[in-house]
């Protein structure tokens, strides 16, 4: 077995079902299925495998994961999350017929903790640390907001608060230049697996391409390393992909989100 191959059977084995559902305030089952409600009325659909479905059984269980969303009607919004390695003949078809649409095809990175967990040069006043505090949180949320173009929200913030509160493994690490926030990003250690997860990478326009990003990383891989964590992981678009490619991460596979909206709610 290759060492992608390994990568990608631990994957499969750690990182899906249980790992994906900490924060659920209920998880169902339907056969592979694991039909999950997160709060805010959003709906989840994952799986380890589809059991060797055709394509008739997985249009019956789109069909009945939708059917079971639709009974509450605090659901919302519903997303399935596929791989691209999974066989699930003729998946795609019947999500879209069901009214899902899709969206954004992520590369799944893996690489081994010890490996990321490096010395990386950063430019010349630039400095790394772990926020502790309210205020810190709520300046490099603030960051964040400005560089995705989302409009500045303390609904952002107070997210990453309530996380904190309910996951205290959970780290944030950003990048100061000159008392500014100019990079950031989250470490997320996987409950009862090896794995951690590196979320939320962000820098600022014109302070990319310095390596500063590819530092945060190892900074991060530094603290899971110490903290006995073995691999790391991440769902990474194709501007970020190389960036963690640099810092020791493979490309195992490719995730895509399915999403379903219900007519005529407000989703804000």
């Amino acid at each position: 077995m290759t060492d992608t191959a390994r990568l990608l059977a631990a994957y499969d084995e750690q990182l899906r079902t249980d790992a994906e559902t900490p924060s659920a305030l209920r998880v169902s089952r339907r056969g592979p299925l694991w039909l999950v409600t997160f709060a805010g009325g959003q709906g989840f659909v994952t799986y380890r495998d589809l059991g060797g479905a055709d394509a008739a059984d997985v249009r019956e269980l789109v069909a009945g994961a939708l059917d079971h969303f639709r009974a509450d009607d605090a659901i919302d919004r519903v997303e399935w999350k596929t791989r691209g390695h999974d066989h699930a003949p003729g998946l795609h078809d019947a999500l879209v017929d069901a009214g899902f649409l899709q969206d954004g095809t992520e590369s799944i990175m893996i690489g081994l903790t010890e490996a990321l967990a490096v010395d990386v040069p950063l430019p010349d006043g630039v400095t790394l640390r772990r926020l502790t505090t309210e205020a810190d949180v709520r300046a490099m949320q603030a960051m964040a907001d400005e560089v995705f173009g989302a409009p500045p929200s303390a609904g952002h913030a107070e997210a990453i608060l309530r996380r904190q509160a309910v996951d205290p493994g959970m780290e944030l690490w950003v990048a100061e230049a000159d008392g500014e926030i100019v990079s950031a990003g989250r470490l997320e250690p996987v409950a009862g697996t090896e794995f951690a997860g590196v979320w939320g990478g962000c820098t600022r326009p014109t302070w990319r391409g310095r390596g500063i990003y590819r530092a945060l990383t190892a900074a991060r891989a530094r603290s899971a390393l110490a903290a006995g964590t073995h691999m790391m992981h991440s769902d990474s678009t194709e501007f970020s992909r190389p960036i963690l490619e640099r810092s020791g991460m493979v490309k195992v596979s490719t995730t895509t989100p399915y999403c379903w909206r219900r007519p005529g709610a407000d989703l804000g």
